[in-house]
């Protein structure tokens, strides 16, 4: 990667900066695990669950109780009281997410600098919380009782949107709607947005809070979903012999994303650095992945080359690991693919296992984690990993973290209709 390689735009009368290095200064969680970076990663390394009972609502007669909620979130924490009312709860979790990264970051955001900072956010389902309380409001109310947040509280791109009206952020703004890539991809797409020199920081990460009647019911009718509900804490168990599904789980993971000669002329803490980003489409089918994982292959090896690196240098998998039984089998096969004999020596971990999926909200957190665990040298675990599948054969950090000199990870993200995303993220130097 170069840092110095300078280009003139066409007809442009602004010097364009081209390949520059990316670098993460800022980071923001609000998880399953806990509110903010330090009682989340405490948590995740200590190898505790975010999963329990729902509480949301009544789950008589449905097969799966259990998910990863948020606990203790008051949204006038970071909100104020008139604010709060009219964002849906994804909307409310970016917008705390991402004042958390802020102050983390110490970005300052003025009229000096705010068209070039930009928000890109990724979120797979929206608000579907407040389309289900407005479809009975209209069934049993009438129509003229629906409230005119309605629509700004439903779709995507407003936590990017209220993330910018919230912190005066004026530079390039989108919301990615991949599934469960979405997170992922976000922060690719920020990572070239900086690197091609159009902006010079961006707000970036994954969203998602659909712990819903709707949601459940609709995975539940997919057999995608564990029915563990006696177990809670035991029930997202990837790559174990007796997992049997997925756990849904909600929150919000930013990362502030700068151009390094942007954060060195502020003298800004660095977490790792950006360097690689992939992407892949299967082409196969619209929930289930090709059966020697080929897509998610491509995707890694996408990746490494974008950052120029070979699979052997390599020293952590974040995995997508979500507990169900094709994915867990399908992505070992594609590490193999990739990483060839390198891939029984590389540690890998999914924290799903513990934070439950967060759907379009995964990979924010998850590559927050990545970055964690290259700055602080601790891999965190996979939990209820106790009898392995016997075709999950690598190393996935069992049921306790390990500490490690982790100079470049890889972490990744799989979505429904076939779409991957794959970071490559290494210490700064």
């Amino acid at each position: 990667m170069s840092a110095g390689g300078r280009q003139k735009a066409g007809g442009s009368k602004r010097e364009v900066l081209l390949d520059r290095r990316v670098v993460v200064t800022g980071l923001g969680l609000i998880t399953p695990l806990g509110i903010g970076v330090k009682e989340t990663w405490t948590a995740l390394c200590a190898g505790k669950s975010g999963i329990g009972p729902i509480t949301r609502f009544d789950t008589s007669g449905f097969d799966t109780k259990i998910a990863g909620e948020v606990k203790g979130f008051n949204p006038e924490d970071f909100l104020s009281k008139k604010e709060a009312k009219r964002m849906q709860t994804f909307i409310a979790y970016a917008v705390a997410a991402t004042r958390l990264a802020i102050e983390n970051s110490r970005l300052v955001i003025n009229s000096s600098n705010a068209d070039r900072v930009g928000v890109l956010t990724g979120c797979g389902l929206g608000g579907l919380s407040i389309m289900e309380e407005t479809s009975r409001v209209v069934d049993t109310k009438g129509p003229k009782r629906v409230s005119p947040f309605f629509i700004p509280m439903i779709i995507g791109n407003m936590a990017p949107g209220m993330i910018a009206i919230t912190f005066g952020a004026r530079g390039p703004n989108s919301s990615v709607a991949t599934a469960c890539a979405a997170g992922t991809h976000a922060i690719g797409d920020a990572f070239k947005i900086i690197q091609r020199g159009a902006a010079d920081a961006m707000i970036t990460g994954g969203v998602e809070s659909v712990v819903t009647p709707t949601c459940v019911a609709g995975f539940n009718a997919m057999k995608a979903l564990s029915t563990r509900n006696d177990e809670p804490e035991k029930a997202s168990r990837p790559f174990d012999r007796d997992r049997d599904g997925f756990v849904i789980g909600e929150g919000c993971g930013i990362l502030i994303l700068e151009a390094l000669e942007a954060a060195l002329d502020r003298g800004a803490d660095i977490y790792a650095e950006i360097c690689g980003y992939g992407m892949s489409g299967d082409g196969f089918h619209m929930t289930s992945p090709p059966p020697d994982g080929e897509g998610a292959a491509r995707c890694m090896t996408a990746a490494l080359e974008d950052a120029g690196i070979s699979y052997k240098i390599v020293d952590y998998i974040n995995a997508h690991g979500t507990s169900t039984q094709l994915n867990d089998l399908y992505e070992t096969i594609a590490i193999k693919t990739v990483f060839k004999d390198k891939a029984y020596q590389v540690p890998i971990s999914s924290t799903k296992s513990m934070t439950g999926h967060l759907l379009g909200g995964s990979g924010g957190i998850e590559a927050v984690f990545t970055a964690l665990t290259i700055h602080e040298g601790i891999i965190p675990p996979t939990i209820n990993l106790d009898n392995p599948a016997k075709e999950c054969d690598l190393d996935y950090v069992p049921n306790i973290a390990r500490k490690a000199k982790v100079e470049i990870a890889m972490t990744n993200s799989f979505g429904f209709g076939g779409t991957n995303a794959s970071l490559i993220l290494r210490k700064y130097r």
